[in-house]
């Protein structure tokens, strides 16, 4: 039992949750760019390089073995260059876009920071205290 409520005060503490909300919003965060990488971004590229999807992009090591039927009785191997590309993009943009939210972060931080807090108002024994030393002051 004592286990469970230790488990329970570890997973309700706020950083892993914070954690674990960060971990979703990632997640969905990198397919969204994956989509705009493999989607949008990748195709304009090809066209300025012969209409060539990247995906495609591969090197022979080995052509396939047909046999006399025409059927594949040995696949080729073949060094896929392209899906390479398209994977180094997606993490180039995703990295990019990670630096900068972190970027902007760091100065709203350093804004709070460098803001001068607010002087703390004398407790009201000390307000009163002043007072009535004034008031004295002023009988005399």
């Amino acid at each position: 039992m004592k286990l469970i409520q230790e488990f329970k005060a570890f997973a309700m503490r706020g950083n892993v949750v914070d954690m674990a909300v960060g971990i979703i919003i990632g997640a969905a965060f990198g397919k969204i760019v994956t989509s705009v990488v493999s989607d949008i971004l990748m195709p304009v590229i090809g066209f300025f390089f012969g209409g060539a999807s990247f995906v495609d992009l591969k090197i022979t090591l080995k052509d396939a073995v047909l046999d006399s039927a025409g059927q594949v009785v040995t696949p080729a191997s073949t060094l896929n260059y392209g899906n390479f590309i398209q994977v180094t993009v997606d993490f180039l943009i995703i990295a990019f876009a990670i630096f900068m939210m972190i970027k902007a972060m760091n100065k709203l931080k350093r804004k709070e920071e460098a803001a001068p807090a607010a002087p703390a108002a004398p407790p009201a024994d000390i307000v009163l205290l002043t007072e009535i030393r004034d008031l004295l002051k002023d009988k005399k």
